[in-house]
């Protein structure tokens, strides 16, 4: 999951940073909340956590102006302003949720976790692709109820996929998401992990379920197909918007 944070307190915002990460998402951080529009207007985030209190527009601001935008990422306020009038302001503006501060982390990570899976028409924590699983809280992946051993790139690549189910995705999106920008490899591991994951997945029992766009990048199916690592025809095709780490 890629996070935006929008934050003007700057060791708030360092501690926050490394909470997030330690969860595995990985994190762009703005402490403008003018720039967090523009990121928001350019680039694809799963979830925007929003303060409030910012040093050049308010967060109301920010969160109206984004839903005029037509921009549909879920916003979870994370704020130090703790009157219920706060929050009533906030949903009616468009946000998805609120916190207050102080947080407790486990709770914050969970419903980070919700408003994601809402947003992507999941209900529950158990994402279901044919007959595999993937559970999201526990980082496991089963197949006909039979667990399947990844390692953590390939379970990344995996979650990413389904979440995106029915989208194209990039092996620049991949490697922002394995990496974050950090030391990246050679674009072609992308392809050598994939490979890894079909060869595990056809042996468990779920076999063709994702596909070669050719000149464009992987895309995970709704329902298996005949042959593993066909392309797919352009109009079964849903294509997300770039995604981009900032230093």
């Amino acid at each position: 999951m890629r996070i935006l944070l929008v934050e003007s307190d700057l060791q708030a915002a360092a501690t926050l940073s490394q909470i997030l990460r330690t969860a595995a998402f990985t994190v762009d951080h703005t402490a403008s909340g003018e720039e967090a529009i523009e990121m928001l207007r350019h680039y694809d985030y799963d979830v925007m956590v929003l303060e409030l209190l910012l040093n050049d527009i308010e967060g109301y601001d920010v969160i109206r102006r984004v839903r005029s935008s037509r921009i549909t990422t879920p916003i979870l306020v994370l704020s130090a302003l703790l009157r219920p009038q706060a929050k009533i302001r906030a949903f009616s503006m468009g946000a998805d949720d609120y916190m207050a501060k102080p947080y407790d982390p486990g709770e914050l990570i969970a419903r980070l976790q919700a408003v994601m899976r809402r947003s992507r028409g999941f209900a529950e924590p158990c994402l279901r692709v044919g007959n595999l699983e993937l559970d999201l809280n526990g980082k496991n992946v089963t197949v006909d109820g039979t667990a399947l051993h990844l390692t953590g790139k390939e379970y990344a690549i995996l979650e990413l996929l389904i979440i995106r189910k029915g989208s194209v995705l990039t092996k620049d999106a991949f490697l922002n998401h394995l990496y974050g920008g950090i030391d990246e490899p050679e674009m072609k591991i992308i392809d050598v992990f994939i490979c890894k994951l079909r060869r595990k997945l056809q042996k468990a029992g779920a076999e063709n379920l994702i596909a070669t766009v050719w000149g464009r990048g992987y895309i995970l199916r709704d329902e298996p197909a005949t042959e593993t690592g066909s392309a797919v025809p352009d109009h079964q095709i849903r294509t997300p918007q770039p995604v981009t780490t900032f230093a």
